[in-house]
Parts: structure tokens; C-alpha cells; sequence
């Protein structure tokens, strides 16, 4: 562990008192890995038959897991299938600290790699929407990325900054969560270079630009409607200072307690000297020596209006040509022909929550495929968020050589029957093929292959 500034330590002793050297002390510990069941992929219960990498549960995440595994998790078959995302166990506390509503329509405004996104997804149901974004264009692929891993279905991944978003989706959504780029002190343990980067004037600079997207949430969220916003940080600056800024300047907001089962491992927030809300110990803060986990700041702001939900209109997405109907015909058991649209120029499954306009989404809802002269391409994302309706299977277990092949890029044989078929292992989708006279010529992506 690298030294830490002096002017940190100054300002952590102050904030923490006797508890600090407690706090210093698991610095020196090795860092608590965990992940999620996908639970969009596979059941919990289905899971637990399965689970080769831990049976220590994460007591607030209901299909959380401390990991206890030893081999690279990337490289199992379950993570290439999207049975499995590793995440910090403190960075899933702010999604389980209000309870989600299956049929809201979701927004996560800062949302690379895509851990609470995903974890926002499994509560949805089949008719709530997420809107996933992330303003760096190079993280937006990697958001995407694990988006298509995942199988997630109603979910459009955009790459904007907060004040864009707000003017592309003004009072949208029931639920925004913020997980608010910061100064980094919660991930000191996990990730060294963020004690290099670490100033006092990083964190004013940061609270500022926390100011700022908090500030255009708020422009995007229905009257009603609920903001999460979360840190990885400890600083009042970043943390209670810019909750109560906000809620000064907003007095149509309030704070709201923490779900119980996320207080039972946190702080509470923190009155510093002119703190104008009188509830600000609602906020929550996970320390790593009180919690298995790193650091995290979270709090719960409600809107105080009615929600007028009654008013979201009903959008009548473009219908695309027969090639593709033909298509999902021939390659599905059944499918929901209302869910069935184009997005610039291209065939996608979703449901119609939102009107997505042309070019505002980086990736919109299941991308099914390309349309060449005269038949589809199918996407890797099409078999992994629709195998469990393909008509053609090739049922691999975890174990098994043809699994090893498939996921290296080679040929596999089958009696699945001619046509595209969806590869499975143990009951989930981990990619497709194009069966010929029993043969699956392997169409799993090659920047995803094993070595």
C-alpha cells in the first residue's frame, strides 16, 4: 500500500476520531471480491445448484455473493454466459437502498462498466426500461459490452453528458441513479493510482461537477420520482456538503431514510458546521472497517410532486421489413411482434417505453442483427439476451471439450437440426452458430474467444 497524503490523513482523522486507526488497518487487508447472480439470465435458485465460486451471501444484496474463488472468474464459462457480474460488495449497496418498482422506466446517468446498471436491470420487470449512459465514448463500448454479455432486455445505452441527457429526456424517468464521478478515497485499497491522483483541489473540483450532473438529473426525473446518488469517497466536499447544496437549491426534493437492510452496514451521514438539512444523517456511509467492501457514499432523493405517469404517451415504434419477421420466425419458438422495431436502420427487440429519436442511442434495446441482400446476420447480443426462445439448441455443460472448442472459435458438431442455433451452457445462452449438416460453424465473437 502505497503512503498516503498527508492532508488526507489529516482530514480522514478528523472525519473518523478514534476510529481511524481501525480504518487504516484494513487498508493494509486484501480487497473483498464478490458478484451478483444475473438474475435476468438465470434464477437464484437455479444458480445455487450451480455455484462453484462462493456460498458466503452479501447479507443486503439478495443475490449477492462474497467471491471466494481462486482462478481468474473471467475466464469461466458462467462469466461468458452472463450467469455472473463481479462487483465491489459496498458499490451494491446504493441500488438495494430503495426499493425499485418493476415497471419504472430507469435511468443511470454515470453508469461504466455497468455494475449497477446491471444490478438495476434484475429489478426490473419484463415491462420496466433502463436507460444506461456513460459520456466517455470508450467506457460507453465497454458499458455496452457487458450489457450484451448480460442478455438484458429494454435497456438502451447511451454516451452524453448530464445537461444533454436532461434536455433528451426531460421529466422521463421514475428513478435516476447517480453514482457521481469522484475523488476516489473509497478505492485507495483497490486501486493505487487513485492515491497518486489524490489533491484537495481533485475534490473541490469534483464537487463542483457533482453540483452539476445532480443539478441535471433533477431536470430528468418525473415529478414523483426518486434520485440515488452515490460516491466512492469519504469527503463531506463530494458527499453531504453537495447532498445539502442541492436540496437548498431544490426545495421540491427531500431526503429519505436508507432502506433498512442497507443502514444495518452503514454510517450515518454526517452534520458538519452550517448543514442546513436537518435529515441528513439519512445518508449512508460504508466504510471497509465496519463492512466487507470498500468506501461508498449514498443518499435517497425524493421528489415531492404527484407522478403523472397516467400521461406517458404510447409510442408506435417503425415496423421493419419481412426478411425479419421471417427470420424470428424461423429462429424463435415465439416472440412478441409489438416489441419488434427498427433503430437506425437496424432490427431491435424492446419494449415500447421511450421514443429513442435516430442517433441518440449508442446501442437501443436487443440489437437482433444486420440486414444483408437478403437475409439477417444475427448479433452475438440476439442469442445471448433471446436464447432461451431459439428453436435450434446445442446443450453444453460447464465441463464438456465441445464447450472449450466453442468458446476457443472452432467448429462443433450437433444433431440440432440446420439453421441458427443458440449455444448453451448448463440452461444459458453463451452464444450462437450456423448449423450445416451437423456441423456449428462457430459465430462466437473473436475479441471474446478464449486463448
Amino acid at each position: 500500500m502505497k503512503t498516503l497524503p498527508e492532508k488526507y490523513v489529516a482530514r480522514m482523522k478528523e472525519l473518523l476520531g478514534d476510529e481511524y486507526e481501525s480504518y487504516e488497518k484494513t487498508l493494509s487487508q486484501p480487497p473483498v471480491r464478490a458478484f451478483r447472480v444475473n438474475t435476468d439470465k438465470i434464477s437464484l435458485e437455479d444458480f445455487e445448484k450451480l455455484n462453484v465460486f462462493s456460498k458466503s451471501r452479501i447479507p443486503y444484496v439478495e443475490n449477492g455473493f462474497y467471491l471466494e474463488y481462486e482462478d481468474k472468474i473471467g475466464n469461466h464459462p458462467y462469466h461468458h454466459a452472463g450467469m455472473i457480474y463481479v462487483q465491489e460488495p459496498a458499490a451494491m449497496a446504493p441500488a438495494e437502498s430503495l426499493e425499485i418498482d418493476p415497471d419504472w422506466v430507469v435511468l443511470d446517468m454515470c453508469a461504466a462498466p455497468g455494475g449497477k446498471s446491471s444490478q438495476l436491470k434484475n429489478k426490473l420487470g419484463e415491462k420496466g426500461f433502463l436507460v444506461s449512459n456513460e459520456i466517455i465514448s470508450s467506457r460507453c463500448k465497454l458499458l455496452t459490452g457487458n450489457v450484451e454479455r448480460l442478455g438484458l432486455h429494454n435497456t438502451v445505452t447511451t454516451c452524453m453528458d448530464s445537461e444533454r441527457i436532461a434536455k433528451t429526456f426531460p421529466k422521463t424517468f421514475d428513478m435516476i441513479m447517480v453514482d457521481a464521478p469522484c475523488s476516489g478515497e473509497g478505492m485507495f485499497r483497490k486501486e493505487e493510482i487513485a492515491i497518486d491522483e489524490w489533491s484537495e483541489e481533485n475534490v473541490l473540483m469534483c464537487a463542483a461537477r457533482q453540483k452539476e450532473i445532480l443539478h441535471n438529473a433533477s431536470l430528468a426525473l418525473k415529478d414523483g420520482g426518486y434520485i440515488v446518488y452515490a460516491t466512492c469517497t469519504f469527503s463531506l466536499e463530494e458527499n453531504e456538503m453537495t447532498i445539502d447544496s442541492f436540496l437548498s437549491s431544490h426545495p421540491q426534493f427531500e431526503i429519505l431514510p436508507l432502506s433498512e437492510r442497507v443502514q444495518e452496514y452503514t454510517a450515518r451521514g454526517i452534520a458538519f458546521e452550517g448543514c442546513n438539512c436537518e435529515n441528513i444523517s439519512y445518508a449512508g456511509r460504508f466504510y471497509p472497517h465496519k463492512a466487507k467492501g470498500e468506501g461508498q457514499f449514498m443518499a435517497v432523493l425524493h421528489h415531492r410532486g404527484e407522478n403523472d405517469d397516467e400521461k406517458r404517451t404510447t409510442i408506435a415504434p417503425a415496423k421493419p421489413d419481412k426478411i425479419v419477421s421471417d427470420f424470428l420466425d424461423d429462429t424463435l419458438m415465439s416472440y412478441d411482434k409489438s416489441k419488434v422495431s427498427v433503430y437506425n436502420g437496424n432490427p431491435v427487440y424492446l419494449t415500447p417505453r421511450l421514443e429513442i429519436k435516430k442517433g441518440a442511442a449508442f446501442s437501443c434495446g436487443v440489437n437482433i442483427g444486420e440486414i444483408r441482400k437478403n437475409y439477417i446476420q444475427p448479433h452475438h447480443q440476439f442469442f445471448m439476451a433471446m436464447g432461451k426462445l431459439f428453436k435450434r439448441k446445442i446443450e453444453l455443460s460447464a465441463d464438456s471439450e465441445e464447450l472449450k472448442k466453442y468458446l476457443h472459435g472452432e467448429e462443433i458438431q450437433t444433431d440440432c437440426g440446420n439453421g441458427w442455433a443458440v449455444v448453451t451452457v448448463d440452461g444459458c445462452a453463451v452464444g450462437g452458430a450456423k448449423v450445416v449438416s451437423g456441423t456449428a460453424k462457430n459465430h462466437y465473437p473473436k475479441g471474446l474467444r478464449t486463448k
